[in-house]
């Protein structure tokens, strides 16, 4: 099935774009269990993400009230000297975004190894990519696992975003891949992983970067389960079953 726009009329007008994005990983999940080598299993992560707020006015209001600090200390009588008080107020105080974001991925683990994370695929969602701080969270995460040897492929149909975490990446690495001339495309999958080769001092990062087009079908991608084995994960296959059950034409 050639990709939807899931974002826009018509097919937002009947089904929204995480329904997809829930119902894709497990398909996947299928798919993988027929190709990967025996002693490797994938499974499904799916983690809508949250705002974690305080109320700062209501928190020193509750620490200013005697009454609430009693009861706090079992009854007793004793308080704290104006000069504790003075040593545990933070030496700064400002609004965060401390949000967590949405994890949409299929995680494919060596199990002869200790259920060893080997790769993460990871379908982007609209949070992920709708800030400069979400946008440098996701790529933090995705450099972090790639310092870990995981390999992380990334698969981005967020049409109402147009930025391309893949572009970050290596704008904060401080390369360039020719591919995104002159302008970096919003739909594109990408395979990346990190490898150190031998007698080199600095790592090298690998990428298989393939733009996507609503209406053309989907890439195949390579996914690294060893730096000398990896398996052929055709979107198309798990993309075409996950919209027929869900009934998107």
């Amino acid at each position: 099935m050639p990709l939807r726009d899931h974002f826009r009329s018509p097919v937002n007008d009947t089904h929204s774009w995480d329904e997809l994005h829930g119902q894709w990983p497990g398909e996947m999940v299928r798919h993988l269990t027929t190709i990967l080598p025996p002693g490797y299993r994938a499974g499904p992560r799916v983690h809508l993400g949250s705002s974690f707020e305080v109320d700062i006015g209501t928190f020193e209001s509750d620490a200013a009230d005697p009454d609430r600090a009693a009861d706090a200390g079992g009854g007793g009588t004793a308080t704290a000297t104006a000069a504790a008080t003075a040593a545990l107020a933070p030496t700064l105080t400002v609004e965060a975004d401390l949000s967590d974001p949405d994890e949409y991925e299929v995680r494919i683990y060596d199990a002869e190894r200790g259920r060893t994370l080997v790769a993460v695929v990871e379908i982007v969602s609209p949070s992920n990519k709708d800030r400069p701080d979400t946008r440098a969270q996701f790529v933090g995460k995705v450099i972090g696992l790639l310092q870990q040897g995981v390999c992380v492929s990334l698969v981005d149909l967020v049409s109402v975003r147009s930025a391309n975490l893949y572009a970050e990446l290596l704008d904060l690495l401080g390369r360039a891949d020719p591919q995104l001339a002159p302008t970096p495309p919003p739909l594109y999958a990408i395979t990346l992983r990190g490898r150190k080769p031998a007698r080199r001092r600095r790592h090298r990062l690998d990428a298989w970067f393939y733009p996507m087009v609503v209406g053309e079908p989907l890439p195949t991608l390579p996914i690294w389960l060893t730096p000398d084995l990896c398996v052929m994960l055709p979107l198309e296959t798990s993309y075409g079953e996950t919209c027929r059950v869900l009934g998107i034409a």
